[in-house]
């Protein structure tokens, strides 16, 4: 068994069986989220930082963050895309302060310092000081300043950066499992609909494991189940790249007979007969993909899940805000083509997600109620056995095959 050093110098390791166990220490525990800052989200992963709709034009811009390093995403004159760490290369203040927007330079309130879209510095106040006193040195080259760089790739018009210089293409970093999937939703220009954002008081991983399990998603969403958007008898399962670190679960339509004898023999408290919708309408749908699924949920390591529930469509970026808390950024985006039938679709369905929505507002709920629950007893874990201990594809939607191979591959890069 391996022992890791964690930031502050203490001895980790990881229980048995490694990829069945996961040891609550590291939801809560300080080092290991400091660490995870340099090990992961400034390591070798590429991390969802726009999608490229978002940036049309040159000058716009996107304020977000990489773990919870705060960085902005340019479009140049040019239309090159850039990334750069969004602190002042003078008192390190940050110099971006709104979500997004469009301009020429970005400047920092604090003493004026400017940079273009580069992030090159391009403006000094009072450089060479007022009437021969002070000022900077004559050697003062604001040349060779400049913000940050990140490196920054896109996917089928979703942009991602990073801090390493020798992370894979990004081509490989999804590998050819997952490629597919991606381009199954991104498999065309795309609009931004909307935002919406929810804080959640848990450690971030909480909600990597919930996006990564098909078990609880009929048994913890009422409307999932007895609406028939999602159950755990529909056909589907969950495909993962050879890491474990990415992983895709799709869930399809069986007959409606098929899929409720698992749930009419038994008293689940999210499958309830007698329920029916106001307004049906809600549901309504029409085939759109080659490959129809009810449900995709398709996470990309670290952060990026990209979702289509029905026909609504969105990114949720996870944004570590410390050991204990993070936040959710829907982003809603529509085909640039959808007719108008299919764009209220999307509209209405988006009532399914976000931080009010008739699911996804649970899963926040379901990560708050395990951090509360775990921060005395650090040294307990929890119990990942469902479908077995492997990390590997299967043809089920019962099984916490892709949680493990998160934690298989978040054990690699952390080195525990």
């Amino acid at each position: 068994m391996k022992t890791s050093q964690t930031a502050n110098g203490e001895s980790f390791r990881w229980p048995q069986p490694e990829t069945a166990r996961v040891p609550y220490q590291v939801f809560v525990d300080p080092a290991i989220y400091t660490r995870e800052q340099e090990q992961i989200f400034r390591g070798p992963v590429w991390n969802y930082v726009a999608l490229d709709a978002e940036l049309p034009n040159p000058g716009d811009f996107k304020a977000t963050f990489i773990g919870d390093t705060p960085i902005v995403v340019t479009r140049d004159r040019e239309g090159e895309l850039h990334a750069f760490v969004n602190r002042c290369a003078h008192r390190g203040a940050l110099v971006c302060r709104e979500m997004r927007g469009n301009r020429n330079t970005h400047v920092c309130a604090y003493h004026q310092w400017s940079y273009d879209l580069r992030g090159q510095l391009i403006g000094v106040p009072f450089r060479r000081g007022i009437e021969g006193k002070g000022g900077y040195p004559a050697d003062f080259d604001p040349t060779t300043i400049s913000l940050s760089q990140l490196r920054v790739a896109t996917y089928n018009g979703v942009v991602f950066a990073s801090f390493a210089q020798e992370v894979e293409p990004i081509e490989d970093y999804l590998g050819p499992t997952q490629q597919p999937w991606f381009t199954r939703v991104f498999n065309r220009p795309v609009r931004v609909l909307g935002y919406g954002r929810q804080f959640i008081r848990a450690n971030w991983k909480l909600y990597a494991e919930n996006t990564r399990d098909p078990y609880h998603a009929s048994l913890l969403h009422l409307f999932h189940t007895t609406f028939g958007i999602y159950r755990s008898s529909q056909g589907g399962g969950v495909i993962m790249d050879d890491t474990g670190r990415h992983s895709m679960i799709r869930a399809f339509k069986r007959t409606e007979i098929a899929e409720r004898a698992a749930y009419e023999t038994t008293a689940l408290r999210t499958y309830q007969k007698g329920y029916t919708l106001a307004d049906p309408s809600l549901l309504q749908s029409r085939k759109e993909f080659e490959v129809e699924l009810t449900n995709s949920i398709h996470s990309i390591f670290p952060c990026l899940v990209i979702q289509q529930i029905f026909h609504t469509l969105a990114t949720r970026h996870i944004l570590p805000k410390g050991p204990d808390s993070f936040e959710l950024l829907f982003t809603f985006f529509c085909y640039a083509d959808d007719d108008e039938d299919m764009l209220q679709k999307r509209i209405k369905q988006a009532n399914l997600v976000g931080p009010a929505g008739y699911i996804s507002m649970e899963d926040g709920y379901a990560a708050e109620i395990v951090q509360q629950a775990i921060v005395r007893d650090q040294d307990a874990c929890s119990f990942l056995e469902l479908g077995g201990v492997e990390a590997s594809n299967v043809e089920d939607l019962v099984n916490e095959a892709a949680v493990r191979g998160f934690w298989q591959y978040y054990r690699h890069i952390m080195d525990f």
